[in-house]
């Protein structure tokens, strides 16, 4: 048993660890008194009825616990000593075994790299290309939020392209929810009737994206058919996240919905909706508007979401005047990347997503991303940093690093990659020297998915315990 002088230096170290890690996501924001933007969104949205009004209820504050300190004291600026940078000896000693753990497959890599610095602290087959699957949404939001930047919104917009013609326009907004799709409909009805239309015809048009609209990996509960119209990702039950049948045709399920919507505000809608392409004359009569990017980006990552990756990864393209295709994506994510400094040997980006096995990251290149995304030369990046998972608390990591040698609760961000035999893990750690690291393992090849992902959650606990 360990004295209680012991306990008081581990008590010590962790608390001074986890107050590190939250002021640097605090500095990173986006913040709102200690709470992500996207969190804040998503629970006022929750305290909502299905039609969008508030939902009833007293009128009461909730009781505060005593035990939580308020996030001001916690969401402090960094202190100006970085902390002890580990030996280079001393990680690999820790870590090298770790990876050997037969759990992890015939291929593993890994790379560390010290925040500050930029400096590679530890590499074993670092700069070597691998599957990466869903770590490589960090990469997806790195080259959107360094070309489009955070406050950047997608609009839906409602074109009249002639006296009795209306048309919906995809803008590519996967997060178009029921109850924005409503006041897009209030906003219609009423330019309409300001015009003096009583009756349109309703056509809608993607024409802003081009090429295959099924992903490589055909027909799938993890991803919608990629069109630029669709209402809640394509979803066909009331689930925000996850696995979950989808609609075979989003947007002119879409288009169907908001006829409707405009028939019960007094619209009389002729015929039955089409895919017609919006003349470039048509007048905008209603637009709505996604949540900024950097929102976008922290639900992405949090929930590890495929929809809002595809969406981005286009939205990347279009900015870069190129095709809002899967290979246009390819081209403008690779172009972005590179503009921010990124080594990019060995890299491939066939979706953004991650679902394609043919896409190819190495540890290096992830670990990297996540320091530049740390780096007071890239403020637009911090979205990323925020995304990230917190270890035993939310998205992906809720369910890990629930105790023994995998203890890294509190103290480790991470995004997860998982396809069958494709385990992965990138993030950031705030050592118990007080050090802020990023790092990515990489492997293919387990045999078992759950032993391999407790093998990666040892490796980063290894990081956040180390002294070193």
């Amino acid at each position: 048993m360990p004295d209680a002088r012991t306990w008081q230096v581990v008590a010590g170290s962790a608390a001074v660890g986890l107050t590190i890690s939250f002021a640097a996501v605090a500095v990173a924001g986006p913040w709102e008194s200690g709470q992500r933007t996207a969190e804040r969104a998503a629970a006022a949205s929750r305290a909502h009825l299905a039609d969008g009004r508030p939902a009833p209820g007293p009128r009461t504050t909730p009781p505060v616990e005593a035990a939580a300190p308020p996030a001001a004291r916690v969401l402090t600026a960094p202190a100006t000593d970085p902390g002890t940078l580990p030996a280079q000896q001393a990680l690999a000693a820790r870590l090298a075994p770790l990876l050997r753990d037969p759990a992890l497959g015939p291929l593993r890599t890994g790379a560390v790299i010290d925040a500050a610095t930029g400096r590679l602290l530890y590499g074993s087959g670092a700069a070597t290309p691998s599957v990466p699957a869903s770590t490589i949404k960090i990469a997806t939001a790195a080259a959107a939020l360094s070309v489009l930047g955070p406050d950047h919104r997608i609009s839906t917009a409602v074109l009249a392209a002639g006296p009795h013609s209306t048309v919906l326009v995809g803008g590519g907004d996967p997060t178009l929810t029921a109850a924005a799709l409503r006041t897009l409909a209030d906003d219609t009805a009423r330019a309409l009737a300001a015009r003096g239309t009583t009756a349109t015809s309703l056509g809608y048009d993607l024409s802003l994206y081009s090429g295959p609209v099924l992903h490589p990996i055909g027909r799938n509960e993890n991803i919608a058919p990629v069109t630029p119209l669709m209402l809640n990702e394509g979803r066909l039950g009331k689930s925000d996240r996850g696995p979950a049948d989808r609609s075979t045709d989003p947007a002119g399920d879409t288009a169907t919905a908001f006829a409707k919507l405009l028939k019960a505000r007094g619209i009389k809608v002729t015929g039955t909706p089409a895919r017609t392409p919006a003349a470039a004359s048509g007048t905008r009569l209603a637009a709505a508007r996604s949540a900024p990017l950097s929102a976008l980006v922290e639900r992405m990552l949090t929930n590890s979401d495929n929809d809002i990756a595809e969406a981005l990864a286009r939205q990347t393209a279009i900015a870069a005047h190129l095709p809002a295709s899967f290979d246009g994506a390819q081209q403008a994510v690779t172009a972005a990347l590179a503009r921010l400094g990124l080594p990019s040997g060995g890299a491939k980006f066939t979706d953004g997503s991650g679902l394609n096995r043919a896409d190819a990251l190495s540890a290096e290149q992830l670990a990297r991303l996540l320091a530049l995304a740390a780096s007071p030369q890239h403020p637009q990046l911090r979205p990323i940093l925020t995304g990230l998972p917190v270890a035993g608390f939310s998205g992906t990591l809720s369910d890990r690093f629930r105790g023994g040698p995998a203890s890294g609760a509190g103290l480790i961000r991470a995004k997860t990659g998982t396809l069958t035999g494709v385990h992965a893990i990138t993030g950031t750690v705030v050592t118990a020297g007080g050090r802020l690291l990023t790092f990515a393992f990489l492997t293919q090849g387990a045999t078992s998915a759950t032993a391999a992902q407790t093998a990666l959650d040892r490796l980063a606990s290894a990081l956040a315990a180390c002294g070193c």
